[in-house]
């Protein structure tokens, strides 16, 4: 069998080569980056954030598109997205990594129809035998048992209260939510419990659970957080396609405010040469719509998020491909990725330093703190309707 990950990353690294003598080369690396994920180099997917489809990295074979040549594939229509519900195992996942403020998490959803090329979180679509590319923006998963979960797991004997975490992988709020509302089943859980919860979000769908928020907040048990990219709106609808723009972000994070949720904003992701030099910009609207505290992330281009963001570069900003890649590199000791704790979420070297001071005093003028879950645990109060775990003594 032909060896799928060692034969893309040698037409990737044929594509950065031809990169590397000049932007007029785009085209011919374009067609490279999508030979390694065997789509025509012409398809356009209208509304997503990337064109690949690449096979997920554990499948045994790959799937090859080509052009018959009718031209029939120059203008793809739209991809639809598809839902379906899964009876979940379990809600709450448990991490111990050291570079975040939390030790657990709810993610509702598999995959994001939020559709940010950069997005990390692709690669663990390959984990349903589906691709990180448009499977991950199109072939959505509900935990429709989500609800149930929690209060089963809140029951439990010697449950040990700390903030529970939402949006860490896939957004709670995109727009499948809007109908399926399964972020707001489990707030309602929270809520009953007197749990405390953090969100990180990209949507202003938010707002429909300013009731439930609002409430918990004055508990001292919710805490938002908006992220924001740019305040290019172009650039927005590009990287992004499907999220909130940056204008219906800053006024979720006023009416947070004036609604009394303590929120912030994380810039990310910090990517070189291409929105690095909005960190001021963005933290002064955030700090005016009345953010508290602010953090950033720097690019992360795990696994098969490389591609995908590659081919993103030379769709959309091809002459800044050489730069913004060998910045990248910069950061990350060379490669594309560095997954070490401790450095993933930063990165190192001089540019890297640069990013985190220009981060701090912009922050500190403006009274910014650093991100924190400083909420209240003494509350909780386990579940005593369905979902209790019965003692056998």
């Amino acid at each position: 069998m032909r060896d799928v990950t060692a034969s893309a990353k040698a037409d990737l690294a044929t594509a950065d080569r031809l990169m590397s003598v000049g932007p007029g080369h785009a085209e011919t690396a374009r067609r490279t980056i999508y030979d390694a994920g065997n789509q025509p180099a012409f398809a356009r997917r209208r509304g997503r954030g990337t064109s690949l489809n690449n096979s997920g990295r554990f499948e045994t074979e790959r799937r090859v598109s080509f052009d018959d040549g009718w031209d029939t594939l120059d203008e793809l229509p739209p991809f639809k997205t598809y839902v379906q519900g899964e009876s979940a195992r379990s809600i709450i996942t448990r991490n111990t990594s050291p570079d975040i403020p939390f030790d657990r998490s709810i993610n509702p959803y598999r995959g994001c129809e939020h559709g940010c090329s950069y997005c990390f979180a692709r690669p663990t679509h390959a984990y349903m035998g589906l691709s990180a590319g448009l499977d991950f923006e199109s072939q959505l998963f509900f935990k429709k048992n989500a609800a149930a979960l929690l209060e089963r797991d809140l029951s439990k004997a010697g449950y040990q209260v700390a903030p529970i975490a939402m949006g860490t992988n896939t957004d709670p709020y995109q727009p499948v939510e809007k109908k399926y509302q399964i972020t707001r089943s489990i707030l309602e859980v929270l809520n009953a419990t007197n749990h405390p919860v953090s969100i990180t979000t990209k949507s202003a769908l938010i707002l429909r659970d300013i009731d439930i928020l609002s409430s918990m907040a004055e508990r001292g048990l919710a805490r938002v957080c908006i992220s924001l990219t740019t305040l290019d709106h172009k650039l927005s609808r590009a990287l992004e396609p499907r999220a909130s723009t940056p204008t219906k972000r800053l006024d979720t994070i006023r009416e947070l405010a004036a609604a009394g949720v303590p929120t912030s904003t994380n810039v990310a992701p910090v990517i070189p040469a291409l929105n690095d030099h909005e960190i001021e910009r963005l933290l002064d609207s955030a700090s005016a719509a009345g953010a508290e505290q602010a953090g950033y992330i720097l690019l992360r281009l795990p696994e098969e998020v490389s591609p995908l963001f590659k081919d993103w570069l030379l769709r959309h900003a091809p002459n800044k491909y050489r730069h913004v890649m060998s910045l990248v590199r910069s950061m990350r000791g060379g490669k594309d990725y560095d997954a070490q704790w401790g450095k993933r979420m930063r990165g190192e070297g001089p540019y890297a330093w640069q990013v985190k001071r220009r981060f701090e005093i912009q922050a500190k003028k403006l009274g910014l703190t650093p991100k924190r879950l400083d909420m209240r645990c003494d509350l909780f109060a386990a579940p005593r309707a369905g979902g209790v775990q019965l003692s056998l003594l």
